[in-house]
């Protein structure tokens, strides 16, 4: 084992974990800079006529959504969009997000995903932040963008509708209820998705891919106030190269399932980003309808679901699988947030397909962890680095390295990191070794293999009476009780003690009537030390959670926060 501040930093600097890669992943990857888009060409130039996108049963071939971004790109440009200009896409997955999304780097210019169910000061505070000189919105969210527009730059607002890209009987009868139609006012500022899409010549930008911005990226919602990570288009290349390298290499074989919502920066990658690389079919939803994921996965055979703990939770407490197939899936990477053992094993065996956790962050783009889906596998683990990427534990207060099994902060470095945030002064990274680290805010350990192991967020990590809880702990032990659907474990502040360790429960439906909170507490006091075990336990019908399926404990503590407040 490593001792000295030398040995440790040559211990991470060997990548000791390689050892642990699947066959087909490579020990480094040779990434060639260049401009992201650059994916999207090589695609339609080699497979112009396989299927690209899949939307409400509409096929899109790529020869067509290179046509489409084209004739976007030509349009955004005679409106006065060049390189270094931001472009908001307040959208859900549809093909206008990945028609617009390319486009935009075509021209050099700079995409500002925004969530399409924020509100109008949420959406206000981005358009600003950012400097955006274009919206492009889906007509269900123009009402709130309307509210404030006034209040930014905007230029002008280009509306997307669902019917855009919808074909026969479903063309037809959308939108079938009267509070989904939408009235606005069109005008030379304010025009439709579908009239931009002409042929022309536009300029193409010279894109420096490593210095180069390709999207702001907002973060920290869920803890304080947005912050946008700068991601250029080499950290979002590299990125999906490395992801994609976790699974054996097929071109135009693949189908996956965009459950995930493309404005986080997870679906970005493992989803959009990597299918359009790998030349994949990409079935796009909207949003989540557990009953349209089973008949998509049965009937476009999907084999990649990537996803969070909370979408594999629902989907194996569903009384769906028994009226659909879902064998056709073979991998699965799940992120956001800690993926429970049992979760894991039930999906698996439900499905015969691999589900293994990963790790990222939205400052890298996002994925640095991943545990081998063939190979070795450690429970609790978040795996090893991906290709291209160096990790270790750092003190959380001090720039040096900790041993192995000591617990500190994660700290990441490799191309996919960001470049820094935009007009902010927070410096999360520091030098050591020659090697630019970033700090993640989770606190972590690593083994003697370089297997990596998230205990819990910084930020979250509950101080009672002196001791450390980690709530993740807590949480793992919950869900492998045969009654727990869904847990969260959360400190409460409190003048006595420092902070009060609470559960919040979701029972399965079966258990509900059945189990009682002495029953709960009686088992986590059987398996945990007496400071770790909850004061108490609240049952809850469910868990609030972001449109990524996070669940958010900020919500869960607020509502604490104002209780106790009377």
């Amino acid at each position: 084992m490593p001792k000295s501040k030398d040995e440790i930093l040559n211990f991470i600097l060997s990548k000791p974990w390689t050892k642990f890669y699947d066959e087909n992943v490579p020990i480094e990857l040779n990434i060639e800079p260049r401009p992201l888009y650059t994916i999207l060409d090589e695609s339609v130039k080699k497979f112009p006529n396989h299927d690209a996108l899949i939307f409400f049963d509409n096929k899109i071939s790529y020869a067509e959504l290179g046509s489409a971004v084209e004739k976007l790109a030509y349009s955004l440009y005679k409106m006065g969009i060049r390189k270094g200009d931001v472009v908001s896409l307040i959208l859900p997955n549809s093909p206008q997000f990945v028609i617009s999304y390319y486009a935009i780097l075509k021209l050099g210019a700079i995409v500002n995903p925004i969530n399409p169910l924020y509100t109008p000061s949420e959406l206000e505070y981005i358009i600003n932040k950012a400097g955006s000189k274009i919206a492009i919105v889906l007509d269900l969210s123009y009402k709130n963008l309307e509210e404030i527009r006034n209040k930014t730059n905007l230029r002008k607002v280009i509306v997307a509708s669902i019917r855009d890209y919808l074909t026969g009987i479903k063309k037809m009868l959308y939108p079938l209820k009267r509070e989904f139609r939408v009235s606005i006012n069109y005008d030379e500022n304010t025009v439709r998705f579908t009239d931009l899409l002409k042929e022309g010549e536009y300029e193409h930008a010279k894109i420096d891919p490593i210095n180069d911005p390709a999207a702001y990226m907002f973060t920290g919602g869920t803890t304080g106030i947005p912050k946008a990570a700068v991601l250029t288009h080499y950290n979002l290349l590299a990125n999906a190269y490395q992801s994609s390298s976790l699974v054996e290499k097929r071109e135009a074989q693949d189908v996956i399932l965009a459950v995930l919502p493309f404005f986080h920066i997870y679906a970005q990658t493992v989803v959009m980003n990597l299918g359009i690389l790998r030349a994949a079919t990409i079935v796009l939803m909207p949003r989540l309808d557990l009953e349209m994921l089973f008949k998509y996965v049965e009937k476009y055979k999907v084999n990649l679901l990537p996803g969070v703990p909370t979408l594999y939770n629902a989907i194996v407490n569903s009384p769906l699988t028994k009226k659909y197939s879902l064998r056709s899936i073979e991998a699965c990477i799940s992120g956001a947030s800690a993926l429970p053992i049992e979760v894991m094993k039930k999906f698996e065996a439900l499905t015969g397909g691999k589900l293994r956790e990963g790790y990222g962050l939205t400052e890298a783009s996002p994925v640095t962890h991943c545990n081998p889906l063939k190979g070795k596998f450690k429970e609790g683990s978040i795996g090893i680095p991906v290709p291209n990427t160096l990790a270790a534990i750092a003190d959380p207060e001090e720039n040096k390295l900790l041993n192995i099994n000591e617990i500190g902060e994660l700290v990441v470095a490799g191309p996919q990191v960001m470049k820094g945030y935009l007009y902010s002064e927070e410096n999360v990274f520091f030098e050591y070794g020659g090697i630019r680290w970033l700090r993640t805010g989770d606190m972590a350990k690593m083994d003697e293999e370089g297997y990596f192991y998230i205990v819990d967020r910084k930020k979250e990590i509950i101080k009672y009476k002196g001791y450390s809880v980690y709530p993740r702990e807590i949480e793992e032990l919950l869900y492998k009780h045969p009654a727990v659907k869904e847990a969260a474990v959360i400190g409460v502040p409190d003048p006595t003690v420092g902070e009060i360790v609470k559960a919040y429960v979701v029972l399965k439906d079966d258990y509900k009537s059945k189990v009682k909170e002495e029953e709960i507490l009686e088992y986590l006091k059987s398996n945990l030390a007496h400071y770790k075990v909850p004061k108490k336990i609240e049952f809850a019908n469910d868990l609030p959670k972001s449109l990524v399926g996070k669940i958010l404990k900020r919500v869960l503590l607020e509502k604490e926060i104002n209780a106790s407040r009377g």
